[in-house]
């Protein structure tokens, strides 16, 4: 094997921006609290809830940082967009829904609301990345159709502010409701209201 054949499993890294990081960087929080929510259902340790929290408000921070500087420095790619995408679908669409699930959502009917507000927010990815060029007429995008999945921290801080007030599991706010022999947690439908907000057309201006 040549020099040149050893170089290349690093070459995709030489080809990374500087914005790109930034992404890892979200998707590295994304995934360290889904590994918080693991070890709160392990211990039942609230803190775990909080650093969850805490973890998918830095992927936030770590979302907006990526797409200054890449504005910034004038440098974007596909890989970049994709890079994003699957980082925004672990931090924004899988990590809220273990997030929701861990705090008590676990009933059958829980599962299927948290599963599709996952499908909606990784349908809202994809319609984006297919619709960029278009929405952006030959410039800077004006609006996004449908609510950006990064405002699932919303659900995400609703969550830890429930924890703070011990309203987890059995005690969650609304309490639960059974039918036809399998639970519903009312508190589940704010993630069915959050992923059909990303898959609707509503337009939202981009700042």
């Amino acid at each position: 094997m040549n020099s040149n054949q050893r170089r290349k499993p690093f070459s995709m890294i030489r080809e990374f921006h500087l914005a790109d990081w930034f992404t890892l960087g979200n998707a590295v929080c994304g995934t360290g609290a889904l590994f918080s929510m693991l070890s709160y259902l392990e211990t039942s340790d609230v803190r775990h809830i909080y650093y969850a929290g805490g973890l998918v408000f830095a992927a936030f921070v770590f979302d907006v940082l990526d797409g200054r500087i890449a504005r910034w420095r004038q440098k974007t790619s596909g890989m970049g967009r994709e890079l994003d995408s699957l980082a925004d679908v672990i931090s924004f669409g899988v990590a809220p829904a273990v997030i929701g699930y861990g705090c008590g959502m676990q009933g059958l009917y829980d599962r299927f609301v948290l599963t599709y507000f996952v499908a909606c927010g990784v349908s809202r990815l994809a319609r984006y990345n297919v619709t960029a060029d278009a929405l952006s007429e030959g410039g800077k995008v004006k609006y996004f159709e449908g609510t950006p999945i990064p405002t699932s921290l919303l659900l995400v801080v609703f969550l830890c502010a429930a924890a703070s007030q011990g309203a987890l599991r059995g005690s969650l706010w609304f309490g639960q409701v059974v039918l036809a022999g399998f639970t519903l947690h009312p508190l589940v439908l704010l993630f069915a209201l959050s992923g059909s907000l990303m898959i609707s057309r509503l337009r939202i201006p981009k700042f």
